[in-house]
């Protein structure tokens, strides 16, 4: 056996020293994507609300929001707080045979600031575990008596077998098994809800269908669902006893301008909501996912099937606490506010960012902390992309990215900006930061966009390639 690497060695590691037992540990391909554009190539020291503080002294403004996982920015005072006491009072981590406090806290919590009967709480590790923690609620509210799932074309719900089968994203490239009879719709078509509905029918009338899921607001298009078409799946799953499932594993938590998105409509109710990310607080692992009770007491609440889904780690207690914090810091500090502050500045400036740039940027769309620059990607750009990159045509939507691709860099490499793109059929630039970004950090972003449009997306592409994908490609 080789010698193994300690705590204090591990902080000591160069740069080289990391990329070297990825390539052998981890990925190759993986070094490889992320010193592309320029992240991998440093190691960081430290970070603090939007800020990232490198080994050699720089800083980075860190406007992707951990893509959904910052609403609290990096190391909250509070949250680390919440963690230090957990630990220093050598609380219980996990045991099943006790009651936890923890566990019994958070979800009277989220039952007190969720509307209606939504009282029912399980909190799993991850965004995919609680939609399929759902899905598996729906199927056994039915009894196993219906066999059809619906999901949209569009959509994220995560990458494991059964919550990747009802992802509808460019990232899903290879088919894997997945969720027998899903059936998928038109994101944000009503009518084609209900004619799959109509479609899938059993022979005697009766309806196939167990769970509808849908994305309220949809983080990787930055498209949403119109209140009516909500409103109408809503009473299409009351009508045909459907549970409706509402993911917000990443616009929870006040990111959008509101709790949860599907809160700015008074009166609508899903009947499972699914959540994750800043759930953590930026520290712990932790999604959960809540029922209405009358859903939850008919699918699991008797003896027979009290442990008929259950996880290792569910309740973690480190985890749990953690989270009564950070869903504490969103109320006491008013994210939702905040996020609506943050639209006030990006809304505009990305919009005069677009009239200032006609050839560059096509549009820009979103809510709340959560943005999108969508980049013109004409044929003269993608015929460019393609002498640049030869063969890069055998994925329609790899020009697009490597056009994003090269504004990212830059921000990164110029302006010391992090963004992120987000991979649906567009690829859109993402801005997505913490909630406690400052108003100068987002104005800085903005004139640091407008000078690095201003060079022309050929000049910005041409460089990204020769420079830093090289014969990568």
């Amino acid at each position: 056996m080789g010698r193994l690497i300690g705590l204090e060695d591990c902080e000591q590691l160069t740069t080289r020293e990391v990329h070297d037992l990825y390539r052998k540990h981890v990925s190759r391909s993986q070094v490889s994507l992320m010193t592309t554009f320029g992240f991998g190539r440093e190691l960081v020291d430290r970070a603090e609300g939007a800020w990232v503080h490198m080994r050699d002294g720089s800083r980075v403004l860190d406007l992707s929001g951990g893509v959904g996982v910052l609403n609290h920015g990096h190391n909250h005072p509070r949250i680390l707080a919440a963690r230090a006491r957990f630990a220093q009072q050598r609380r219980m981590e996990v045991h099943k045979a006790f009651f936890s406090p923890y566990v019994a806290a958070l979800s009277h919590n989220v039952a007190e600031l969720l509307p209606g009967d939504l009282s029912i709480s399980y909190f799993p590790n991850s965004g995919a575990e609680a939609n399929e923690g759902a899905v598996k609620m729906a199927y056994k509210y039915h009894d196993g008596r219906r066999n059809t799932i619906l999901r949209a074309d569009i959509s994220f719900h995560g990458k494991t077998l059964g919550a990747g089968s009802l992802t509808g994203s460019a990232e899903n490239h290879f088919r894997f098994p997945g969720l027998p009879n899903a059936v998928v719709y038109p994101y944000g078509d009503v009518a084609a809800v209900r004619a799959a509905v109509e479609a899938t029918r059993r022979p005697d009338g009766g309806c196939d269908v167990y769970a509808l899921l849908v994305e309220p607001y949809s983080a990787s298009s930055l498209r949403c669902w119109s209140e009516s078409a909500l409103r109408e799946l809503r009473q299409l799953c009351t009508d045909e006893d459907i549970v409706l499932i509402f993911d917000e594993v990443y616009t929870g938590w006040g990111k959008t301008g509101s709790l949860f998105y599907f809160m700015r409509h008074d009166g609508l109710l899903p009947d499972i909501l699914t959540y994750s990310k800043s759930l953590g607080g930026g520290k712990a692992s932790i999604s959960g996912y809540t029922a209405r009770e009358r859903l939850f007491r008919k699918a699991y609440d008797r003896l027979s099937d009290v442990i008929l889904h259950s996880t290792t780690y569910y309740g973690f207690g480190e985890e749990t606490a953690t989270a009564i914090e950070a869903v504490n810091v969103v109320v006491d500090d008013d994210f939702p506010g905040r996020a609506r502050q943050v639209e006030a500045i990006l809304a505009p400036g990305l919009e005069s960012i677009r009239a200032n740039h006609p050839d560059a940027v096509d549009r820009v769309a979103g809510v709340g902390s959560l943005y999108g620059v969508f980049l013109n990607s004409g044929p003269k750009l993608l015929e460019l992309a393609g002498k640049l990159v030869p063969g890069f045509t055998r994925d329609p939507r790899f020009g697009t990215k490597l056009i994003t691709l090269s504004v990212i860099a830059h921000l990164y490499r110029e302006h010391k900006i992090m963004t992120y793109y987000s991979p649906n059929v567009e690829n859109p630039l993402m801005v997505a930061p913490t909630l406690v970004v400052e108003p100068a950090d987002l104005e800085y972003f903005l004139e640091a966009l407008d000078a690095t449009l201003a060079l022309g997306l050929r000049r910005l592409l041409t460089g990204f390639v020769r420079e830093k994908v090289g014969a990568a490609w």
